[in-house]
């Protein structure tokens, strides 16, 4: 729906006060109107034009920007239906004899106080924050009688004024200037039409009375006419209906596309130049999203906000605007078109889903051994351990391209492409705050993509430690590894160190050997969840080139997180390449040794870019790649060994929707789980993976998709079905 004007006024502020009547808006200022010390002087009476949303309105107001900084003054204007606001300093070009009412103290002693501390010198005046109100709203704060809040559909303005009349002195004035828009013109325009129309007869009755018409001939003629007119008062409501969806459907469409317009913003001040936009969009707007109009989310609100207006730094969306997006033409290579497309969205939901309070679920579990405590499915995503894996190969193309670079003798071009394989592994990670299923031990998971050119199988060998082995096989090359987790926990946040080397082997004989960097979940009690992964990544090859990544840990005062910067070097610690980006976005190079914030850079390329979300998000926040991978296509249950990750009953239930029946399936699972320890004490062993000494990988031994042309999985037991200790305490080598 369009997001409509919503003031909320209260019969009483904090403390009981009344609010002030909206008559705090000084009326048009010139030299002759301001006192010496540059007040307004001058309130309107109950008959000025103060609502004329020709007028423009200026002044300080304090906006919130975290918790280092708190609230910082900032010049505003309200110009055209467009709020502007900038570092303390009256904008030159608003002169004495424009139209200008400004609201509050805007004197020159208090505008050289604010700048003395609010602004560092030298530095350029320009407009940092452009809100058209033509999407916003905005409403008075219900427990401060000071402040406001002006909503966008990517950002939240939580703002002060100094005096109470001055905040109802601006909300009448984004009330004045909020009318003003097309849409209201066309509501104005259109002819009105009322679905609820009545016809009287009685004129007509008596004027065939005069005329000496019989009284029955005259009724008749009544209940045609009213018959034919109920016809057309169905019809009316019909286009009524219609009209109203019309309406509703060019404002969503307007709210979706006017953000894109430069028309509306005025020049001068307050006209941002393209690169300014650029700028305000990548390091300001994608911090936000659009905040409830409610006091209880208040304090939720300024812990997510941030300081956005000092930071400048260099986005390299910026500065690559002809660098063709190599992520959108996949190469073509050992490609099969499907017979069935596969899903683009999760199945719907069957029943409600029901919140869990974590410190409720805590406290009921004190005095517990948390090792059998079931967590309910409500934390997890439907998807496992073992599919996760292969999520980290969605931009498999990358190697294709390698291995085709290293053919042509370019092992620069090949290592690039490695290393930007190596960090789009982390890109899902963004905004996914549930767990994947911990698999049972010998479950095991399966994809065969012929489109993308891959066969991946994945086979969880251990228990105690926890440890995933996979392998994957593409046009030219093959991956491989194992991987466990150590976990620390600090508190209010959690690190998970990766243990594992994960493999890349071509066919011409080049390796590539990498660990993964450590990753860190904050706010786990208090805050918004993020993660964040930070540390260096080394990638070791067995020829002349090497590469050293660098994931720059994100602090509390980031204003661009996610960096990822590195180099290629050779054995001589000669820079062939630098390497920079971010892991959850894209990330470039340039040739030789260089700084990646220089703007006059030669030879940029682009290596790689996350494709785009789905258009069907749910709170699990799956790209579009993860929704394929629990899912059963046609013919493919048949196939599959009874420990696939697909057949798992909780995974399928959560995916579903089914969330009773989840919760009930993952507490019988957790209990067979908790045998898996005694189960490899009495000797049991991986069924397709296998290493040669204790500190080896693990490595694929074959015999898998033989097995699965055959349709022969006599040897692989129903992990998922009923099980009881007598199996366990009956378990051989192999299962």
């Amino acid at each position: 729906m369009y997001p409509l004007c919503c003031i909320s006024l209260e019969s009483s502020a904090i403390g009981g006060d009344s609010p002030e009547p909206m008559t705090a808006l000084s009326r048009s200022c010139s030299a002759a109107d301001m006192r010496s010390d540059g007040n307004a002087v001058g309130w309107p009476s109950s008959g000025s034009d103060s609502g004329s949303g020709s007028s423009s309105f200026a002044g300080v107001l304090y906006k919130w920007t975290n918790y280092g900084k708190g609230w910082r003054s900032r010049w505003f204007v309200l110009l055209n239906g467009v709020v502007s606001y900038s570092k303390i300093l009256r904008p030159e070009n608003l002169t004495s004899g424009d139209d200008v009412r400004f609201i509050g103290d805007v004197s020159s002693g208090r505008l050289k106080r604010l700048n003395s501390c609010g602004t560092r010198r030298n530095k350029p005046k320009k407009s940092v924050g452009v809100v058209h109100l033509k999407i916003s709203s905005f409403r008075e704060s219900r427990s401060d009688s000071r402040r406001f809040y002006i909503f966008t559909a990517t950002k939240t303005l939580h703002l002060r004024t100094s005096l109470k009349e001055e905040r109802v002195a601006w909300i009448e004035a984004l009330a004045s200037a909020r009318n003003l828009f097309s849409l209201r013109r066309i509501n104005d325009k259109s002819p009105i039409i009322h679905s609820d129309i009545s016809l009287s007869t009685e004129r007509l009755k008596q004027r065939l009375l005069d005329e000496g018409t019989d009284e029955v001939l005259i009724k008749d003629c009544e209940q045609i006419m009213l018959s034919e007119f109920s016809e057309i008062q169905g019809q009316v409501r019909l286009l009524f209906e219609e009209r109203s969806n019309l309406l509703d459907t060019l404002r969503q469409l307007e709210a979706a596309n006017i953000e894109n317009e430069a028309s509306g913003v005025p020049e001068g001040e307050y006209q941002l130049t393209q690169h300014e936009f650029s700028n305000i969009q990548h390091a300001k707007y994608s911090e936000w999203s659009t905040t409830e109009s409610s006091d209880d989310v208040e304090k939720q609100e300024l812990e997510d906000a941030s300081e956005d207006e000092e930071a400048y730094f260099f986005d390299t969306k910026d500065h690559f605007p002809g660098v063709v997006n190599k992520s959108d033409v996949m190469d073509e290579i050992n490609t099969k078109k499907l017979p069935f497309e596969r899903r683009k969205k999760l199945p719907d939901p069957i029943e409600k889903e029901k919140g869990v309070s974590l410190w409720s679920m805590i406290k009921d579990n004190v005095g517990k051994d948390l090792t059998r405590v079931c967590l309910p499915v409500y934390f997890n995503e439907p998807i496992s351990s073992l599919q996760k894996c292969f999520e980290e190969l969605e931009y498999s193309y990358l190697l294709d391209r390698a291995y085709q670079h290293g053919k042509e003798g370019n092992s620069l071009q090949r290592l690039l492409n490695v290393a930007a394989f190596a960090v789009s592994g982390y890109a899902s990670s963004e905004g996914r705050h549930c767990k994947p299923f911990n698999p049972l031990l010998g479950e095991t998971y399966e994809a065969d993509y012929p489109e993308k050119g891959v066969r991946f199988f994945s086979e969880k060998v251990s228990h105690h430690p926890t440890l995933i082995a996979c392998h994957c096989e593409g046009k030219g090359w093959k991956f491989w590894g194992d991987s466990n987790i150590r976990t620390k926990f600090w508190g209010r946040s959690i690190q998970l160190d990766p243990v594992g080397v994960l493999t890349l082997e071509f066919d011409d004989g080049e390796i590539f050997q990498w660990s993964k960097v450590t990753t860190s979940i904050y706010n786990l009690i208090l805050g918004k969840v993020y993660c964040d992964h930070h540390g260096m990544m080394h990638i070791h090859g067995n020829r002349q080139l090497s590469c050293k990544l660098r994931f720059k840990e994100q602090s509390i005062l980031e204003r661009n997180p996610h960096q990822v910067h590195g180099f290629v070097e050779d054995q001589n610690g000669k820079k062939h390449a630098t390497l920079f980006g971010k892991w959850d976005d894209s990330m470039y190079y340039i040739n030789g040794e260089g700084i990646s914030k220089t703007k006059d850079m030669v030879d940029e390329n682009l290596l790689w870019k996350r494709t785009l979300p789905p258009v069907n998000l749910t709170r699990y926040n799956l790209t579009s790649f993860a929704i394929t991978l629990n899912e059963l296509t046609p013919g493919l249950k048949e196939k599959l060994p009874p420990t696939d990750s697909r057949l798992r009953p909780d995974q399928r239930h959560l995916e579903n929707g089914e969330y009773d029946m989840a919760n009930v399936e993952k507490q019988r699972l957790e209990t067979r789980q908790r045998m898996s320890r005694k189960l490899q004490e009495n000797g049991w062993k991986p069924r397709w993976f296998e290493k040669h000494s204790e500190n080896d990988t693990y490595k694929y031994k074959g015999g898998y998709w033989e097995k699965r042309d055959e349709q022969n999985w006599e040897d692989c037991r129903n992990i998922f079905g009923e099980f009881s200790e007598d199996i366990v305490n009956k378990s051989a080598v192999g299962t």
